[in-house]
């Protein structure tokens, strides 16, 4: 539920209310009963992380090339001295 934001025009008095979407605006002033404005905030920011989210998944592929360039190369085994050995295996017979 978001948190909405008041400000009485009577007495200037400033509060909020925790309230669900589908409430009606507060009637009364808790200071002085009149009736208050609910004013439009831009509210509280958030990201979005992990898999699953645009950000994360949909990058460009500049950006996806860039991140493997950073990653630490991949050490090589000697594949050459395995096939030689398996090689010889067959040759003998």
């Amino acid at each position: 539920m978001p948190t909405y934001q008041y400000i009485c025009k009577h007495c200037q008095h400033e509060f909020e209310e925790f309230q669900s979407i589908v409430e009606e605006p507060i009637s009364k002033c808790p200071k002085c009963g009149e009736k208050p404005q609910r004013l439009i905030t831009g509210g509280a920011g958030f990201l979005l992380k992990g898999s699953g989210f645009y950000t994360t998944d949909y990058r460009s592929a500049s950006y996806k090339k860039d991140a493997a360039n950073d990653k630490p190369p991949i050490p090589k085994t000697d594949t050459a001295k395995k096939s030689d050995t398996s090689a010889k295996k067959i040759s003998k017979d």
